[in-house]
């Protein structure tokens, strides 16, 4: 690598795999758009606090045909992937009387904090650029008095998609019709009956999944009635330093980030024990014991457990955690009710 001028920093060479993904990428967004293929933008659910927000969308390119049409037919899982980024370009943000401009990565995302002051709960920003429709992103704005959060895992949590399978968990993500999805028993129940018994609560929706599949995501946990939350999902693809993201690094980073911009809530944190929910919540009670409320893990059937790769758990209890929170244990979402329940934390 050249030497640096005096003065300016260094640009961090990027990984071979994102090299030849961006390549790739810019070859073909040159012959799309002379075919006519305009950017549209995909909105997220952000959140924040009285004076800030985060934004969350994704630019895309999409026949001008068909990237404003509701799709109200089936969707398999692998359109979700079929898609390409615009990189790079200005996307202007409106919140609460204020405009900010941010720009999009070399994925197509942008990720921002605006200063902005929208009141408690459910508010909007405006995202707009040219050559795009404008869209509504909806936010979730926590107010300063609440003292109690759901932080939930997905796959096999509230969804039953059969990781860490690999090969079911491939036919699941990138052929299944998103309708032939099930839902773990109980749990919307069990989220709605917390969200009741603490008026205000979010509920944030954690997973390693791609933010391809968000849309679909979305509509699975408005279908099944989970109340409507901020999906804090990852990329898919090579990363700058290597091949693929870390999904437990994702999951780390952004507990720790939650306790970093919500330092007065408790989170009940929710998984199962298919994956690695139960190491990452003990390392993240242990370093942020005032953050947690408790831990509540799905426990997997014997079957399911073997075919995932691990061992049959024990029967479910309240027991202590690493720093005194309380852990429980159960098959569904009644079954933690029930424990929730005579453990006093609704």
């Amino acid at each position: 690598m050249p030497p640096t001028p005096a003065g300016q920093l260094a640009v961090p060479r990027l990984h071979r795999a994102a090299r030849i993904e961006d390549a790739v990428h810019q070859f073909v967004e040159r012959r799309l758009r002379r075919t006519g293929w305009r950017t549209n933008i995909v909105a997220y659910t952000g959140y924040g606090a009285p004076g800030w927000v985060r934004v969350l969308c994704r630019v895309l390119l999409g026949r001008p045909d068909t990237r404003q049409r509701a799709r109200l037919e089936k969707v398999r899982g692998w359109r979700s992937f079929t898609t390409l980024p615009a990189k790079h370009v200005a996307v202007t943000v409106e919140a609460g009387g204020v405009r900010h401009e941010a720009r999009t990565d070399r994925s197509g995302f942008v990720d921002t904090l605006v200063e902005a002051d929208l009141p408690p709960g459910w508010g909007a920003v405006r995202l707009s650029m040219p050559d795009a429709e404008p869209v509504e992103a909806p936010v979730r704005i926590l107010d300063p008095a609440v003292r109690f959060g759901i932080l939930s895992d997905i796959d096999d949590t509230v969804m039953v998609t059969a990781l860490p399978r690999p090969l079911l968990a491939a036919w699941n993500t990138f052929v299944l019709d998103e309708h032939a999805r099930a839902a773990v028993p109980g749990m919307a129940v069990l989220y709605e009956r917390l969200v009741t018994a603490h008026p205000g609560a979010p509920v944030f929706y954690l997973s390693t999944g791609a933010w391809n599949v968000a849309p679909t995501l979305t509509r699975f946990l408005s279908r099944h009635l989970y109340p409507a939350g901020p999906l804090l999902l990852t990329d898919w693809g090579p990363t700058a330093d290597r091949w693929f993201r870390s999904g437990r690094e994702h999951k780390r980073a952004t507990l720790a980030r939650l306790a970093r911009e919500f330092p007065g809530v408790r989170w009940l944190l929710v998984g199962d024990d298919g994956q690695h929910d139960q190491e990452i919540y003990r390392e993240f009670a242990a370093a942020h014991p005032e953050n947690v409320a408790g831990v509540a893990i799905r426990r997997l059937s014997p079957t399911q457990a073997v075919l995932a790769g691990g061992l049959p758990a024990p029967p479910g209890r309240s027991v202590e955690g690493p720093v005194g929170q309380k852990w429980f244990s159960a098959p569904d979402g009644a079954g933690l009710w029930k424990l929730l329940r005579e453990a006093d934390l609704v």
